[in-house]
C-alpha cells in the first residue's frame, strides 16, 4: 500500500461542483453517480458533502443524504451514504477511509442515528458497516452488499421496515 497522502477533508462549496463531477466520472467510469449528486442536491436532501483537497485539487468526494425507514410505528429518519469516489490515481492511499470517517464523525456530532450504504462487503465493514445490522430492513439490494452502521448505540436495534430513498435514486 502506498503512503497516505496529506489531504484536507472539508465541506464541498459551490466552486467545487465541476471538480466533484470530474471525480465521480473518473472513479466510476460513467455518469450515473455524477448525475445522482446533482439530483440529490436539486431535491434538497443532501445532509453532508465532503471533498478531499490535495494542494487545491479535489481528489475525492463523499455525499450523505436523508433517507427514511417506513416502520409499523411510522417513518424513521436515516442517512444514505452514496456516492463515495476517489480519483483512480489516488485510490488505495487512505483518502476514501478519511472521507468516510470524517463524514460519520460529523453526522454523529449532528445527532444522526445510523447510516446505510450499498457497497463492497470487503471494504465498508472496516468502518463499522455490516449486513447483519441491516438484515431487518427491506431493500431492493443484495443482502450481502446492503449494510448499516450505528452512530448512536442501539439506534437500529429492533428496527424493522422498508427503506425509502430520495426520489433522486430512482428506486
Amino acid at each position: 500500500m502506498d503512503r497516505e497522502l496529506d489531504v484536507v477533508i472539508r465541506s464541498q462549496n459551490e466552486e467545487d461542483e465541476a471538480a466533484v463531477r470530474s471525480v465521480n466520472l473518473a472513479a466510476f467510469g460513467h455518469v450515473d453517480e455524477a448525475d445522482l449528486v446533482v439530483r440529490l442536491q436539486y431535491e434538497g436532501v443532501v445532509l453532508l458533502s465532503l471533498v478531499a483537497d490535495l494542494e487545491r485539487q479535489i481528489v475525492g468526494h463523499i455525499l450523505f443524504s436523508r433517507m427514511w425507514i417506513d416502520t409499523s410505528q411510522g417513518r424513521t429518519q436515516a442517512v444514505a451514504l452514496a456516492p463515495m469516489a476517489v480519483m483512480p490515481q489516488y485510490q488505495r492511499r487512505g483518502i476514501g477511509g478519511r472521507l468516510i470517517r470524517s463524514g460519520l464523525d460529523l453526522l454523529r456530532d449532528r445527532g444522526e442515528q445510523f447510516v446505510i450504504v450499498l457497497g463492497h462487503p470487503e471494504y465498508y465493514p472496516r468502518f463499522g458497516f455490516s449486513a447483519e445490522k441491516a438484515r431487518a430492513l427491506e431493500s431492493p439490494f443484495p443482502p450481502h452488499a446492503f449494510m448499516a452502521t450505528e452512530l448512536a448505540t442501539n439506534s437500529i436495534g429492533r428496527l424493522r421496515g422498508k427503506v425509502r430513498y430520495p426520489a433522486a435514486f430512482g428506486l
